[in-house]
């Protein structure tokens, strides 16, 4: 096997590390180059043309096989990884400085086994270059590479990483305020010690001089046996409370179903969908920006979209109750709605449910969406013959009523987080981690099963149910129960400036929308 040609560079980059342009890429597609810099330091690099030399022309790029040549203008000033020169072959990481305050540029050489995002160490490796070979005066080059250092850890670091740090700084900062609460703690337990043992022995010196008498006894006794009265009536409350909360979600987690979907996006005149344009090697191209390029021609891997929800059953005809925005998620994409303006229309590529203790998914479709409320009617194939629908509330809820939110907030990660360590080792063993293939494995071992957190009414309106129940992206669509496991509302909106208030869709609403399409 030919390793060489294997590692032959696809595309050959400068990378912008300084100066306007910084974050940026230019991409080197032309047999000969010219590199201009005008008086605001901003690179441009343009093919040549025949005839007079371009003003501000600072270097020349010579394409030489599989990468390029650097040659400096007469009487201008070009620094490869910090060496003056008037000539000099490119490889790979190459740092170019272009003239005395000239910003610094970097060579890239992509194959097809580039990695798509900068490591870590890459990113370091990049900063301590800069240091080594920028010609700027020492504090100005240290605030720029620890500025470069955060911006580019924030930007270009996978999602994970980012996360993975942030936890770090959270668990750092938890540790120093629980260490400064337990020194505190320790110091107010001393003094009331201190004031305790004070407190014991006046006491007994006022019991050696007033000794009881059997009157103050028996009040005494009452006062405990209606103390401990009390606190068993209250125990028993709690416990009656805690049991059927316990119940009702034993008795509807299963009718509670986890939606998973992927959209994309088709012409409005014709059936070709919107794609990822790719090279001949069949390798996505992206733009100078990052952004992957599309179209409508070719056949690169189709542009699809990902989205999780909730939904519960009710009735007996296979139906599936959900928000409006969970069964037509475009409607509140940004992204969607700009692709929209190009001459295509979303379309739903695959929907489908996972039902607790059932071992695969079942296709769902969209019945009718409700144009005033925030509701969807689904019908699903398949499944438990047996699964009995939700109870619908008769009456709406008070204020000050408890609720239980039943749902999958965060989809897939909050299953994830309850599968266990095991579990986790074996997706990565497998290394099988698409998004329709966790769930899939999730449901044969058994892990689709809804989060219930309680909560308590605070607002009822004819249009919405404003509860505490904790809950988040992800859980929309998902059923409101009373403490008689009846539906009361649709969890759909979060309220964080309302100190975690969520609004849910009444279930009046839903009565009218099924109404309007004929189940019963």
């Amino acid at each position: 096997m030919d390793n060489s040609r294997d590692n032959a560079p696809l595309a050959v980059a400068l990378e912008h590390m300084t100066g306007p342009s910084r974050g940026s890429v230019t991409w080197l597609n032309s047999s000969t180059l010219d590199v201009t810099l005008d008086a605001g330091c901003f690179i441009h690099i343009l093919e040549a043309q025949a005839g007079e030399p371009r003003k501000d022309l600072i270097a020349r790029l010579h394409r030489v096989g599989d990468s390029y040549e650097i040659e400096a203008t007469a009487g201008r000033s070009v620094w490869v990884n910090g060496n003056p020169i008037t000539a000099s072959h490119l490889k790979h990481g190459d740092t170019i400085e272009f003239g005395e305050t000239g910003p610094l540029c970097r060579a890239r050489f992509y194959t097809e086994h580039s990695p798509v995002r900068n490591t870590v160490s890459d990113i370091l490796s990049d900063i301590g270059k800069y240091l080594r070979v920028s010609r700027e005066p020492p504090v100005r080059r240290a605030i720029r590479a620890f500025s470069a250092l955060f911006g580019r850890l924030s930007h270009e670091t996978s999602i994970l990483f980012r996360i993975t740090v942030l936890i770090a700084i959270l668990g750092f900062g938890l540790l120093a305020y629980q260490q400064q609460q337990l020194n505190k703690n320790l110091k107010q337990s001393i003094e009331n010690t201190a004031s305790q043992l004070d407190s014991v022995a006046t006491a007994m010196v006022n019991a050696q001089k007033e000794a009881l008498r059997p009157s103050d006894l028996s009040e005494l006794r009452d006062n405990l046996e209606q103390r401990v009265l009390s606190n068993v009536t209250r125990l028993e409350e709690l416990e009656l409370l805690s049991k059927a909360s316990s119940r009702i979600i034993a008795e509807t987690s299963s009718a509670v179903a986890f939606l998973q979907g992927v959209y994309g996006f088709r012409e409005n005149d014709g059936n070709r969908m919107l794609r990822q344009i790719v090279n001949p090697d069949g390798l996505p191209l992206f733009s100078p920006r990052g952004r992957p390029l599309l179209s409508l021609e070719g056949d690169g891997p189709l542009v699809e979209l990902q989205f999780t929800g909730t939904g519960f059953v009710v009735g007996h005809e296979g139906v599936l109750i959900t928000n409006r925005h969970v069964a037509l998620p475009w409607e509140q994409s940004v992204a969607a709605g700009a692709i929209a303006t190009k001459g295509v229309e979303p379309v739903m590529i695959k929907f489908i449910a996972y039902l607790p203790n059932e071992t695969t998914g079942v296709p769902v479709e969209l019945i009718q969406a409700s144009e005033s409320s925030d509701l969807a009617i689904l019908r699903y194939e398949g499944g438990s013959e047996a699964l009995l629908g939700l109870r619908l509330a008769e009456n709406p809820p008070n204020s000050g009523d408890e609720v239980i939110v039943m749902g999958y907030p965060t989809g897939l990660r909050s299953m994830l987080a309850q599968s266990g360590v095991d579990f986790i080792y074996e997706l990565q063993e497998s290394k099988n981690t698409g998004f329709w293939s966790v769930a899939s494995r999730l449901a044969e071992k058994g892990y689709i099963a809804p989060l219930a957190s309680r909560g308590i009414v605070g607002q009822v309106t004819p249009t919405a149910i404003v509860y505490d129940a904790e809950t988040t992206h992800g859980g929309s669509g998902g059923p409101v129960l009373d403490i008689n496991g009846d539906v009361v509302a649709v969890n759909a909106a979060i309220l964080p400036e309302y100190g975690g208030s969520n609004l849910g869709v009444p279930i009046s609403k839903v009565r009218d929308l099924l109404e309007q399409a004929a189940i019963k």
